[in-house]
């Protein structure tokens, strides 16, 4: 095996431009890591930012490659791993690193890809499947009969919790800017699309009959934070994924007293291995089976090579994809 891969490098912090292709060293699995020759992988906005110099890459992870999510191939263990052999087909989320031919990983972290599944499309699954299940489920504790309001719904995400939701029996309420994007999640599963105008706290009032909704998956932020505080009901959860339209906003707190509701944030990325672990074992048990099963599956918007990231990175930028961009390599 080369001791030199390809990967997508940061030149130096600005736009998309910066990004290079370029061979590097090929890292090696420490103990309890497994290195992996990555299939795929998923671009997403923490990479913009990344890139941009607005998001370091946590301590010990590739600096100057980006890339949060991945599948493929287990090619070499390293010590003390014992759940793992060389030949798996697996996916998961990462610190960084993931845009390169190799990455070494925890092997606590990884997930077995679906049975009938091509690496490639798995790609599409990591960090917006884990994401929603995590801000969702073990968080929020949406549970059948409830409903759920995800806001820019045509997103991996959103695309990811809709599905999720479905196949747990809740009903979904999703906004977006862009109604061809509402139309594409209806497909998926979406039994309410919204149009993400001034009026959109009101049509989430109408359609509930004045109750409001159990859970808001939040990946707008600043933006929608009053409109969100009018549609809770009582006992609404709030998480918060992403901030993209502002991350300060008034907080009444008299209203969410008066509703007994909660709001938190939360990142997938900086956490610690065993919390990553831990994820990783709940989704293999709990979600993976809904791949197998037909219930949930990866959206794609479409594929670039690695020479073409560049794009990839202009086009989300464009806010103009539905589901997920992938590098594949």
């Amino acid at each position: 095996m080369s001791e030199t891969m390809r990967a997508v490098v940061i030149r130096e912090p600005g736009g998309p431009d910066v990004l290079e292709l370029r061979d590097v060293p090929r890292p090696r699995p420490g103990p309890g890591e497994v290195l992996v020759r990555v299939a795929s992988s998923g671009v997403n906005r923490a990479d913009l930012l990344q890139r941009m110099g607005r998001y370091p890459a946590p301590e010990g992870w590739p600096a100057d490659i980006p890339g949060l999510e991945l599948a493929g191939t287990v090619e070499e263990l390293g010590s003390e791993v014992r759940d793992r052999s060389v030949g798996d087909v697996v996916m998961g989320i990462a610190g960084g690193g993931a845009y390169a031919e190799y990455i070494a990983l925890p092997a606590s972290t990884v997930v077995r890809v679906p049975r009938g599944m091509e690496p490639t499309s798995a790609g599409a699954i990591p960090e917006a499947f884990e994401t929603a299940f995590d801000a969702v489920f073990l968080q929020e504790g949406l549970s059948e009969g409830e409903t759920l309001l995800v806001h820019a719904a045509g997103s991996g995400v959103g695309t990811a919790a809709v599905q999720l939701a479905r196949a747990a029996g809740a009903r979904t309420l999703g906004t977006s800017r862009t109604p061809e994007k509402l139309e594409r999640a209806t497909s998926l599963g979406l039994d309410v699309a919204i149009v993400a105008d001034e009026s959109w706290p009101e049509r989430v009032l109408e359609v509930t009959e004045g109750r409001g909704v159990d859970v808001i998956l939040d990946l707008v932020g600043a933006a929608y934070l009053s409109g969100n505080q009018s549609v809770l009901a009582t006992g609404g959860r709030h998480v918060v994924v992403g901030v993209p339209s502002g991350a300060k906003a008034e907080v009444d707190l008299r209203a969410l007293m008066g509703r007994r509701a909660s709001i938190r944030g939360t990142v997938l990325r900086a956490r610690s291995v065993d919390e990553k672990a831990a994820l990783a074992r709940a989704f293999e048990e709990r979600v993976v089976p809904w791949f197998e099963e037909g219930r949930v599956e990866p959206v794609v918007d479409r594929t670039f090579t690695p020479a073409e990231a560049a794009d990839a990175h202009r086009l989300m930028q464009e806010n103009d994809t539905f589901g997920k961009l992938l590098l594949v390599w």
